[in-house]
């Protein structure tokens, strides 16, 4: 298994916790930046969950993580 096909299977394990920390990076870039781009870092962030989401739904990812 590539290292690409590790961490797409790890982050459809884990997709709660990714989009946790997706959400994190948004509210440090909007807090750096004092919501100046914020529009864009929404944008950002749903493509980023959706990305995740897809994952998720991925053959193999539905057992838990060990």
């Amino acid at each position: 298994m590539s290292f690409l096909d590790k961490a797409k299977d790890l982050i459809g394990k884990n997709t709660e916790k990714v989009e946790q920390a997706i959400d994190k990076a948004g509210d440090f870039v909007d807090d750096k930046t004092g919501g100046k781009h914020s529009a864009t870092v929404d944008k950002v962030q749903d493509a980023a969950k959706n990305a995740a989401e897809k994952l998720k739904d991925t053959p193999g990812n539905d057992k838990p993580p060990a």
